[in-house]
């Protein structure tokens, strides 16, 4: 920690800051800590309190950067700082260089969502301790992008004892609209094993595909009864308002004059608020087995990102709304962390600049006018909840 008599980090412009983050590669297959150390280092300064979660493994870590009285009220600023690969060859430039297109700031993460995380970090920055009120904290996690790693890590660490502000704004790409509620998604793996042999004598080996081919035309059927199904909460996704099954990958064989002795197939499901898991698992597990009684399986869950939704009603929801000037609710069919965060007791919104629809995709960018705007309000949220008495 800085102290009085060092020299404070300078604070960049928010773009350029956004242009140092940009420059980490911060994929999730990559190790987050240099890009951990930079955040911590440009907000090191008297009285700010940097900590990290590091995962089991210590190759990554969640930063919690905390600033003004131990409280629960104040503001918790989040985001992840993975970002998804850039291998596209559709890319007009380096895809961890910020580029500058006029209107556009365009680089990986830039919508989704290392914006966010420069604005974020500048508005706290930019504090004087002594002038809060109310603290303001910044929770940065890791591996949002294969899951919710990291915020499931969190959850699952933290005490829930320590004064930090229970509501959250999330930086997601919305576009600058308040979302109250999102889809959870489950990945499941399914696998069969068969009995490897020369393709010459099949009698001698059992393909593994083949069941494994039967059990996805099982699992396309149930595909579509789940889509004639109309759960509770499906009215705030009018595009899908159903619970939505896809079969995403499959593996299996090694060459085609060998008998496969294994096939996996991956499933990732998205899930209403409210919907369980364990339901829907269980009927994929029960959709397999009436199709292939005579069939072994396996059925293993790789991940769970559960659904948010908080109540309309929610001050931070009713405020951030009136802030704007916004009279709908909204939900998207994406996961976020929020879904382990409120598990936790976080009351939890989604709103950041730039769109969903850039991201995960070559040449993604944020608007300008909109990162701007991003900054301002998020000015005004720290004023009003932070330094108002």
């Amino acid at each position: 920690m800085a102290s009085a008599a060092e020299p404070m980090p300078q604070l960049l412009s928010d773009s350029a800051l956004l242009a140092r983050l940009i420059g980490f590669d911060s994929t999730s297959r990559e190790s987050n800590l240099p890009l951990a150390d930079f955040i911590s280092n440009y907000l090191d300064r008297p009285g700010v309190r940097i900590t990290r979660n590091p995962s089991a493994d210590a190759r990554k870590a969640n930063l919690l950067v905390q600033i003004g009285p131990d409280q629960s009220a104040g503001v918790t600023f989040s985001g992840h700082m993975d970002v998804v690969p850039a291998d596209e060859i559709d890319w007009r430039s380096d895809p961890f260089t910020l580029a500058d297109e006029g209107e556009r700031l365009v680089g990986r993460g830039a919508a989704d969502m290392k914006g966010f995380l420069a604005l974020a970090m500048n508005r706290l920055a930019a504090l004087d301790p002594g002038s809060l009120k109310h603290p303001l904290a910044l929770l940065f996690t890791y591996d949002e992008e294969i899951g919710t790693l990291g915020a499931r890590r969190f959850t699952e660490t933290w005490s829930g004892t320590e004064a930090l502000p229970r509501d959250v704004i999330i930086g997601e790409p919305t576009s600058l609209r308040v979302v109250r509620l999102h889809k959870g998604m489950v990945r499941l793996r399914l696998g069969f094993e068969g009995v490897a042999a020369h393709s010459g004598y099949p009698h001698l080996g059992r393909n593994a595909i083949e069941p494994a081919a039967r059990a996805i035309v099982a699992l396309s059927q149930l595909r579509g009864t789940l889509e004639g199904e109309r759960p509770p909460h499906g009215e705030h996704f009018p595009d899908v308002p159903f619970t939505a099954l896809n079969v995403g990958t499959v593996h299996g064989g090694s060459a085609a004059n060998v008998i496969p002795d294994r096939c996996a197939i991956e499933l990732g499901i998205r899930l209403l608020p409210e919907t369980v898991a364990a339901v829907v698992t269980e009927q994929v597990r029960n959709t397999v087995r009436e199709a292939l009684p005579d069939e072994a399986f396996s059925l293993d869950l790789v991940s769970e990102s559960p659904a948010m939704m908080l109540d309309a009603d929610a001050d931070i929801h009713r405020s951030l709304c009136g802030l704007i000037g916004q009279r709908e609710s909204f939900g998207v069919a994406f996961a976020t962390d929020a879904g382990w965060l409120q598990r936790v007791g976080f009351r939890c919104v989604l709103f950041g600049p730039g769109s969903i629809e850039v991201a995960h995709r070559p040449n993604e960018f944020v608007p300008v006018a909109e990162f701007r705007r991003a900054g301002e309000l998020l000015d005004d949220i720290v004023r009003r909840r932070c330094l108002e008495p």
